[in-house]
């Protein structure tokens, strides 16, 4: 059973008078398809039915018998102005409720608070899945112009069939967090209504060819550096100053631990270097033990003597006038240099294998930690390894990033001038949303004048001849043809 018909909107054919206007517009019609001849009939009827079209960008019939007359999906499109305006506003109320909701505090959501912000969110679920509707009437579901059709439209059905689960599994009381993380994703839909954000989505999206190239260069910078890292200094982090071998104590002292480690507040690892290697530090260079405030000066044997005549550890004073105490300097019998099991930052910092190279590297082209990462491989390996780090920084913070950038700059200049013209010619076509809005709104000057004129009396005694009517017919098609969203003229020559 077809729909029934509304009346036919700006642009289409308006609907014939009867009487003299009814007998002029057969008359007229009959002269025109005369004067083309017969070859030109079937051309004529086409152009005839493309004027019925108001929209010939949208599909003509959508689920097997909804046109673009058709009352459902003609208050649908007239609809779909006004609800996209009416988006934005709703998505901004989304990001408002999604900052204000608080997991941690209204796990069971009895507060008053909660269960406001569960009625906004139910509202605004309900209002993205009725204009997933009016889209799908309007537009069709499957085509290349249809609703599916655009990448932000499935982005948008995604979302609201994500929806519609979370709220399915919370009528039967089953929590599933992972699908309530689809909420993140409602902003986005914002992207598609705002032309700035769409052109730099896209921007982003047509530099990824162009920046491939890039990586690829990026990729060989890491993998070279990240061989010469490993070639030269795979397992010299781990360097450390253990215990003289054959150490021994004395009944009733402490075992000090196996190799010397900095004061609590200072995180950063004493790294020695090999005799084989050219380092900076050795063990030579461990600080004196610091107890109290004050360096202690006795080591384990005169401890153990003072300890057993039973004097007092009275506060001492070196050759330089420092305050000094009466306990052990442990860290004077951390005298071998020997590789350990642990690199420094808990392991995260080494050159062992090309993985932790790339990582290492990463961290010196962000500038973040780039020298005290510098000052390990001094102190473990040689003075001039700062050549490398140096070069690292020229051709990775300074040259790879601004090359990136320049490739976003130049596809950016490329991608605003396209979508500018795309937006025009959604404009020129009638798919843009001022198009739309301006000819959907009913009791529009320029409506009323083009009925004025269609349906105005014609005198009796005036019988119009094939001339007259031909003069006739191109006068209206050039009042219709800037009002009408096709730009055909039927008839005209």
């Amino acid at each position: 059973m077809m729909s029934e018909e509304c009346p036919v909107p700006l642009g289409a054919l308006s609907p014939a008078r009867p009487g003299r206007s009814e007998d002029y517009r057969s008359a007229r019609d009959d002269d025109l398809i005369e004067e083309a001849g017969p070859a030109d009939d079937a051309s004529m009827g086409s152009d005839l039915s493309t004027l019925v079209v108001p929209f010939p960008d949208l599909a003509p019939v959508v689920f097997f018998c909804l046109k673009q007359t058709t009352c459902p999906r003609s208050w649908c499109i007239r609809m779909y102005v006004p609800t996209a305006r009416i988006t934005i506003m709703v998505i901004l109320l989304n990001c408002v409720t999604l900052g204000m909701y608080q997991p941690c505090e209204n796990i069971d959501c009895a507060s008053d608070h909660c269960q406001i912000l569960q009625a906004f969110d139910a509202f605004i679920y309900i209002f993205f899945a009725l204009e997933m509707v009016v889209k799908m009437v309007a537009l069709g579901i499957f085509g290349r112009r249809c609703y599916l059709g655009d990448t932000w439209n499935r982005l948008d059905f995604f979302i609201v069939m994500a929806g519609m689960v979370e709220y399915s599994l919370d009528l039967q009381n089953i929590n599933l967090s992972a699908i309530r993380t689809v909420r993140v994703l409602r902003p986005l839909k914002a992207i598609n209504r705002v032309p700035s954000l769409r052109i730099l989505v896209n921007l982003l999206l047509d530099t990824l060819p162009m920046l491939g190239n890039v990586l690829l260069l990026c990729f060989f910078v890491f993998f070279i550096f990240g061989i010469i890292g490993v070639q030269l200094w795979a397992g010299l982090l781990r360097n450390r100053c253990y215990l003289e071998e054959n150490f021994t104590l004395s009944s009733g002292m402490t075992l000090p631990p196996p190799y010397y480690q900095p004061e609590e507040d200072d995180e950063r690892p004493f790294i020695c270097s090999l005799p084989s290697d050219n380092g900076i530090m050795s063990c030579s260079d461990v600080p004196a033990r610091r107890e109290g405030g004050r360096t202690c000066c006795l080591d384990k044997e005169d401890a153990f003597y003072r300890q057993a005549l039973g004097l007092s550890p009275e506060p001492l004073a070196n050759g330089s006038g420092e305050a000094t105490g009466l306990c052990i300097n442990w860290n004077q019998y951390y005298t071998r240099c020997h590789t350990g099991s642990s690199n420094p930052h808990k392991g995260a910092i080494s050159f062992d294998n090309i993985v932790y190279a790339w990582i290492v590297i990463f961290q010196v082209i962000t500038l973040e930690g780039w020298v005290e990462i510098m000052y390990y491989v001094m102190d473990a390996h040689s003075f001039y390894n700062f050549i490398y780090f140096i070069l690292l920084i020229i051709i990775g913070s300074f040259f790879m990033i601004n090359l990136c950038l320049v490739v976003i700059a130049t596809q950016f200049s490329e991608t605003k001038q396209r979508e500018h013209q795309l937006m025009q010619e959604q404009r020129a076509q009638c798919l843009s949303s001022s198009t739309l809005a301006s000819m959907a709104e009913p009791g529009d000057c320029y409506e009323e004048i083009f009925q004025l004129v269609c349906h105005c009396e014609i005198p009796p005694s005036f019988e119009p001849s094939a001339h007259a009517a031909r003069c006739q017919s191109e006068w209206v098609s050039l009042i219709i043809s800037p009002l009408t969203p096709t730009n055909h003229r039927s008839g005209v020559r």
